[in-house]
């Protein structure tokens, strides 16, 4: 995959990406939103501030399952309705417990931590937290696939660039973190097993699942963060960050092309279908990564829906039929 390709393809699909309207702000949810702990989030909500979809007012004689849908589009575990005080009439809050979203980003091989943050972490600085997790992660994977990439030997450039990818990884983590701190989630402890020697076909399935697919889905969604997040700061720092993980996605196509002519043909069938098999996941995860709306306006963070049909668009340009 070049350089010439793949940029066209980006900008495309970021021209797609609604602009945001609102600048910077506080963000704010009605009652509540929580991190469970054990991958959930919490919102809680008024009643009388949910509307049906034809525009009626909700009462707490609604199922709180329909109450839920009013709040978000995710995937419900549970929900129940309260009453804020003994005096109230009535109940007049609704709690729903959603599945969490999922937040991959280029995951090393040994990576041990999941980015989780206590229960109770508001959703907004769980999400960037576990980002920031992810960008953190992102930083030994690029050292080691640069000492392997030399072991290889691999072109100098190709090696340069790894070296030079874990140096944007840092300041990647910094920021998300600085956003994460912001909404009162601290950074998650990375923990790393050591790495093993591997050969040039397992760093090529590697490469190909998480640069050639998923990394490359995250260059996406990051672009399309700085076009979307109603927040100043969220815009600011994703505006740098997308061209880097630009060239992050470009390099893993380079190293791909690379590897590939180097491996044997029955290997460089396993590496396609490491590849396949990793577009049809990522599909799922898009199709499941739901967040509550007032969250991912605030991040810019697509819907599930559009989410899924970004990750198809690109596996139709990149490797057509995967998901056919």
């Amino acid at each position: 995959m070049s350089r010439v390709r793949l940029r066209p393809v980006f900008k495309r699909l970021w021209l797609l990406a609604p602009v945001a309207t609102l600048g910077g702000g506080c963000f704010f949810f009605t009652g509540g939103c929580e991190w469970g702990g054990d991958g959930t989030f919490e919102l809680t909500s008024f009643i009388s501030e949910l509307f049906s979809v034809d525009g009626g007012a909700l009462t707490a004689d609604t199922p709180c399952e329909e109450l839920c849908q009013r709040v978000s589009s995710g995937t419900l575990r549970s929900c129940s309705i309260q009453r804020t005080s003994e005096t109230s009439p009535e109940p007049d809050k609704v709690t729903c417990v959603f599945d969490s979203v999922n937040c991959d980003g280029r995951r090393p091989e040994g990576l041990c931590s999941d980015g989780a943050v206590v229960q109770g972490t508001p959703v907004l600085g769980a999400l960037f937290a576990k980002i920031a997790h992810m960008e953190a992660a992102s930083v030994p994977a690029f050292e080691r696939l640069a000492d392997e990439l030399a072991e290889h030997g691999a072109p100098e450039h190709l090696v340069r660039a790894a070296r030079r990818s874990a140096k944007d990884e840092v300041r990647h983590a910094d920021a998300m973190e600085s956003l994460a701190r912001r909404h009162g989630a601290p950074m998650p402890e990375l923990k790393v097993a050591p790495f093993q020697a591997r050969s040039l076909e397992a760093l090529a399935i590697e490469n190909a699942v998480e640069g050639c697919v998923r990394e490359t889905f995250g260059a996406l969604l990051a672009g399309w963060q700085a076009r979307s997040a109603e927040d100043a700061q969220v815009r600011e720092s994703l505006s740098t960050i997308a061209p880097d993980e630009l060239r992050h996605a470009e390099l893993s196509w380079a190293i791909d092309a690379w590897a590939m002519e180097q491996l044997s043909p029955e290997a460089r069938e396993r590496v396609e279908a490491a590849r396949r098999e990793a577009w049809r996941e990522l599909e799922q995860d898009a199709a499941s990564s739901h967040l509550p709306n007032e969250v991912a306006r605030h991040s810019g963070l697509p819907s599930a829906e559009v989410a899924r049909g970004l990750v198809r668009e690109l596996a139709s340009e990149l490797m057509p039929g995967a998901l056919a």
